[in-house]
């Protein structure tokens, strides 16, 4: 009886267990990517993307050397309203992980590239206000299917 009875409890969780088991997700988590939407203010395009040119390309270059970055772009748009970014930065990382402590890990790169340090590169954050708006970003994760 005892043997029919744990027979019967093998076939149950082999029963259960088994399309758990079975059952693989068709993707897998690829490369995060953040996409900043801009929106230059009147005549201050070219002075933002001088701007670009001369201090976030290289530390972005620096990042991408440090394999904190794998790729980065500056992608122009037209905008349909005048709430509407006209540039969008895209940068993307490794994986979820790289994201932990970006600015301990920005910080020598900033130092080194720049020569600011962390409060100097907030000040100048701020002095950019009259080039640009920052209209929003995004996070995104690509699902790679197997």
């Amino acid at each position: 009886m005892k043997t029919r009875f744990a027979c019967f409890v093998l076939l149950c969780l082999s029963v259960f267990a088994a399309p758990a088991i079975a059952q693989e997700r068709p993707y897998g988590e690829g490369p995060v990517v953040n996409v900043s939407a801009i929106r230059t203010l009147d005549g201050q395009f070219e002075n933002y993307l001088d701007y670009l040119q001369k201090n976030w390309k290289p530390a972005q270059e620096e990042a991408k050397k440090a394999g904190y970055v794998l790729e980065y772009h500056v992608y122009s748009t037209q905008p349909r309203s005048p709430n509407d970014p006209n540039l969008y930065l895209v940068v993307t990382y490794p994986n979820m992980a790289m994201l932990d402590d970006m600015e301990g890990k920005m910080d020598p790169i900033m130092k080194k590239v720049l020569n600011q340090d962390f409060k100097q590169a907030d000040e100048a954050s701020g002095k950019r206000q009259v080039m640009r708006t920052l209209v929003g970003s995004e996070l995104l994760r690509e699902l790679k299917l197997k």
